[in-house]
């Protein structure tokens, strides 16, 4: 039996979120599939965020771009609104505000002085580390609700397919989002490409009247697999999923316990921002592995 283990927005429990050292040290460490979010900036360039705002909780503004630059500070404004040199001015590595209640206050390790990659950067980064057998999972973050703070999802979709080639990652990347347009633009423009529709209880209803059959819904709109939340996975989900011949891929599971039910009603992966936890589970269970990629080498060496 195998059962994945895809790391999401990097390590999120271990290091900062959708970061190029964050996902480094996820790769170092073993993952199936590194998993990351990405939003286009004003200028169009594909940028490693989860928040269709700047986030207060990821980023810290440090300084303007320029003198009275109007759009300072940064920090809370539409990423769309922002160009990317203002957006590399943010501090990206250290979680905030640092307090009890944060569930990863006490696991993240702060890494001061990180800024935010492009989809680019970090495809040069897995190139750099050879990890050819580590999947690349973008989801593009995308709100049909609010269109306001998003581009056109066909033309984005179009962006991250083009860039995804450029580095030839396109046959080891797969496409996710809630916003099934961006699925459905993606089984047209990359066929070959594996494409998860994403769900959540607080989103279905994006996607109009989809029926009891969430999975059948899925499959019509382009997807290759589906990937819930793990409060709405039950035996109904997996049944109908294995229907529609969708794999389910389950998030955001932080417990060994958890992922023990996961894993037992059958899912084909586990997405989590604690993989260490995770592969120690899978030893305690004999599953197979994935296996660490070797570190850069060092400066100098």
């Amino acid at each position: 039996m195998r059962v994945e283990i895809h790391g999401h927005r990097g390590a999120r429990g271990l290091w900062p979120e959708n970061t190029l050292p964050g996902l480094s040290r996820t790769l170092e460490l073993g993952v199936d599939a590194l998993e990351f979010d990405v939003a286009l900036t004003a200028d169009r360039r594909p940028v490693l965020t989860h928040d269709l705002h700047v986030s207060a909780v990821t980023s810290a503004d440090t300084r303007p771009l320029a003198d009275g630059d109007p759009g300072f500070p940064y920090v809370g404004k539409p990423v769309n609104s922002l160009t990317l040199a203002q957006l590399r001015t943010l501090d990206v590595g250290v979680r905030l505000p640092r307090h009890p209640d944060d569930p990863f206050a006490l696991t993240q390790v702060a890494m001061p002085d990180t800024r935010m990659p492009t989809l680019g950067a970090v495809l040069g980064l897995v190139n750099a580390y050879a990890a050819d057998d580590v999947r690349m999972h973008v989801e593009l973050k995308s709100d049909p609700t609010r269109p306001e703070l998003c581009f056109d999802p066909v033309m984005f979709t179009e962006l991250v397919v083009e860039e995804l080639d450029r580095h030839g990652r396109l046959g080891g990347a797969a496409i996710l989002s809630f916003d099934w347009r961006v699925i459905s633009a993606a089984a047209s423009l990359a066929p070959r490409t594996p494409r998860y529709a994403l769900i959540e209880p607080d989103t279905l209803h994006w996607h109009g009247c989809l029926g009891d059959d969430i999975p059948a819904a899925a499959a019509a709109a382009g997807a290759t697999a589906l990937s819930p939340e793990h409060v709405m996975v039950g035996e109904e989900l997996m049944a109908q999923a294995a229907a529609a011949g969708l794999p389910v891929v389950v998030w955001t599971v932080n417990t060994a316990d958890l992922a023990g039910r996961m894993i037992d009603l059958g899912v084909a992966g586990i997405v989590t921002d604690y993989p260490d936890r995770m592969r120690e589970l899978w030893r305690e269970r004999g599953l197979p592995l994935p296996q660490p990629v070797s570190p850069l080498r060092p400066v100098g060496v």
